[in-house]
């Protein structure tokens, strides 16, 4: 079945909503998510979105903060435009009618202030401002006549056209050129073709590939991996941000502790009561992520406690459940009243600041083929992410999609598009009896151990380099059985999480220093200027993980 659409949105959290939103006014547009709509990372972001708003902050400390967070590999002109163009974006939500929260009897915004912020500038709709966002998007979406909607429906692999280019005289390059996706329709157990002018990959991040993690189930990196496959460059994977203050609770999933709390006070403290911060970093409890999550880490591994402590009991009572109504009842639900107990955390994997490489438009190194959110690597995080700048780097992002794609869509149409052909993949419709679930389950488990326990927040070349044997291991593994697994929603995930990981590894071993999020305790130093740079991965010519369904033009 083939399905033919302006633009195909891969994704359903606020990168694919905010560009179909306005993509809509000039095209038709498709979304699609593997899971339920709002299964979204956004969904689950508690602290806000970042932005000079307030009188006393300005656009240069902004920057500023954002580029002291990002270690020296923030790319200024991107900073320069999120910063910058970031106001803008935030009046069109609230235009759209998310309800952020007000200062008590005045018409001006409540901002709070997390780690690295000099000025209180993040914009929140009390601890829950992701859903707040995505449920107002997902409502405009759904009454757009232009925008259609595909639940439960998984991409497997875009559709890519080589093209050879005359350069000169003589010399010849490929031109890649993405023309869709094939893509799984999970309840049904078919396979159908996105053809598209373009498509855009707005997938959300890989949190998963980490046995502990902040991110729902469906951030598996697939857009991470698809897009490697068909020949895009990625960067900077090795920088996956951890983030401080999980809730270490046995039946508290993936709950995270928002870095609002230590914005508003909140002190972490051993079991013992002391609090640790001031020897780590003269933000103390308000550091970077990176410093944070690795005092931790340290404090935790020193002293043997299977957590730290996050005390905010010395606020108002009221307060607290007002300013915090999520996190006081999921406490509350387990037994911990955070107006009176302090809050058992631990660090888990939560962002990625790497992805598809992109430029200043969204658009990667193939033609046709944009990235947006957190699958993307804009160079707006560097080494380390602000917190809070990630909801409004994709605002950001999406409307700068949007326009360049608007400039091109005209002689898109007059072109005549490609035959594309079928994918030839035998298909198992979901929940159907499958023998070899067994291993697909076990290498998910194992992939997610391995990389905790040896490509974590603190690392070893050592380590590495047995991380990268096992994988390339698990991989042989996959390649050898795959043709004789029926295709399923599981197994592609799991390829995907395979893959991810692998150049998770190898980004960290190619850079031999420890910078922001990236810290190899046999090379603890910044490696200098030499190192100011993006680590780039590319697929080579000779690698062949799974043969891509291809368009040839010559």
């Amino acid at each position: 079945m083939k399905n033919q659409f302006d633009y195909l949105v891969v994704g359903s959290g606020i990168a694919g909503l905010t560009f179909a939103l306005k993509a809509a006014k000039t095209g038709t547009v498709a979304i699609v998510t593997k899971k339920d709509k709002l299964e979204t990372n956004t969904n689950y972001a508690q602290g806000g979105i970042a932005c000079v708003l307030a009188q006393d902050d300005s656009f240069d400390l902004h920057i500023k903060d954002t580029l002291e967070s990002g270690d020296g590999l923030c790319h200024p002109e991107v900073v320069d435009l999120v910063v910058k163009t970031g106001p803008e974006r935030v009046r069109e939500l609230v235009k759209l009618g998310v309800a952020f929260n007000l200062e008590t009897g005045a018409n001006a915004f409540d901002l709070g202030r997390e780690g690295g912020h000099s000025r209180n500038r993040i914009l929140h709709a009390q601890d829950m401002t992701g859903r707040a966002v995505e449920k107002v998007l997902m409502a405009a979406a759904e009454s757009e006549p232009n925008i259609a909607i595909f639940e439960n429906h998984l991409v497997l692999d875009l559709i890519i056209q080589h093209q050879s280019m005359r350069a000169g005289a003589v010399d010849l390059y490929q031109q890649d050129t993405c023309r869709g996706a094939y893509v799984l329709d999970i309840a049904a157990g078919q396979i159908h073709t996105f053809v598209a002018n373009a498509v855009l990959l707005c997938t959300g991040g890989a949190g998963k590939v980490y046995l502990y993690t902040s991110n729902p189930d469906v951030a598996t990196g697939d857009g991470l991996a698809i897009a490697y496959r068909a020949g895009a460059k990625l960067a900077n994977l090795e920088f996956v941000q951890f983030h401080p203050t999980c809730l270490y609770h046995p039946a508290a999933k993936n709950f995270l502790i928002s870095e609002a709390v230590r914005g508003e006070g909140a002190r972490l403290i051993d079991k013992r009561g002391r609090a640790f911060m001031e020897k780590y970093h003269p933000l103390k409890d308000l550091a970077f992520r990176d410093i944070v999550a690795r005092a931790i880490d340290a404090e935790m591994k020193t002293s043997g406690d299977d957590c730290v402590f996050l005390d905010i009991t010395h606020r108002d009572r009221h307060f607290l459940m007002k300013r915090f109504p999520n996190i006081y009842e999921k406490c509350l639900s387990l037994g911990i009243d955070i107006t009176k107990d302090p809050i058992p955390v631990v660090p888990a994997a939560h962002y990625m600041c790497g992805g598809i490489l992109t430029n200043c438009s969204a658009r990667t190194t193939i033609d046709n083929l944009y990235a947006i959110g957190e699958c993307a690597c804009t160079g707006l995080h560097g080494a380390n992410r602000l917190a809070s700048n990630s909801l409004l780097e994709a605002m950001v992002f999406s409307h700068a999609a949007v326009v360049e794609c608007a400039e091109r869509l005209e002689s898109w149409r007059n072109r005549v598009l490609p035959e594309v052909p079928d994918y030839s993949r035998k298909i198992a419709v979901e929940n159907s009896s499958n023998s070899e679930m067994v291993m697909i389950a076990h290498n998910w488990d194992f992939i997610r151990r391995l990389m905790w326990n040896y490509v974590g927040i603190v690392r070893t070349d050592k380590r590495l380099a047995l991380a990268l044997t096992h994988i390339l291991q698990i991989k042989m593994e996959l390649k050898e059985h795959m043709p004789n697994i029926p295709l399923s929603s599981d197994l592609v995930e799991l390829q995907g999480l395979a893959l991810v990981a692998e150049l998770i590894i190898r980004c960290a071993v190619q850079r031999k220093e420890s910078r922001g999020l990236h810290f190899n305790v046999d090379h603890p130093e910044k490696g200098g200027s030499d190192w100011l740079k993006d680590t780039v991965v590319i697929k080579s010519a000779a690698e062949e993980f799974l043969s891509l369904p291809a368009v040839q033009n010559d």
